[in-house]
């Protein structure tokens, strides 16, 4: 199979506040609006989308008709410290401060609504214990 596309449909109840979050937050502008569905892209970088579905639509299957819960999205990013310095001033919910980890990463998580949460991350060089691991 020859992919076109890929992007996150994340499901809520609240696809209004959901979809505010994500342009508040991050910048994402709408593409498509409809009352239970949003198309979201990142305006200087069209391929980087995201999609907000109110989860009790018709077109989900109906033992899927759940919000999203414990979802984590990545977003990275070439300047973390700077993100986390924007997002805590614009009042976002920070779950896990801003931190380096072993396995190559300066990251920090805030929580989106529904349930999602945003891991905001940099890749930095990683311990000579985790540099191992990476295949390429």
């Amino acid at each position: 199979m020859k992919i076109e596309s890929y992007y996150p449909v994340i499901g809520t109840e609240d696809v209004r506040s959901a979809t505010d979050f994500y342009q508040s937050m991050f910048g994402f502008v709408s593409v498509f609006e409809a009352d239970w569905y949003v198309h979201l892209a990142m305006p200087d970088q069209p391929g980087v989308n995201l999609a907000i579905l109110d989860c009790r639509h018709e077109s989900v299957p109906a033992n899927g008709r759940t919000a999203a819960r414990g979802v984590l999205l990545n977003f990275e990013t070439d300047d973390v410290d700077k993100e986390y310095r924007r997002l805590c001033a614009a009042g976002a919910e920070i779950l896990l401060p801003l931190r380096d980890e072993p396995w190559g990463q300066r990251h920090f998580i805030v929580q989106a609504p529904g349930g999602v949460m945003i891991d905001v991350i940099k890749i930095i060089e990683p311990s000579k214990e985790f540099q191992e691991q990476y295949l390429n």
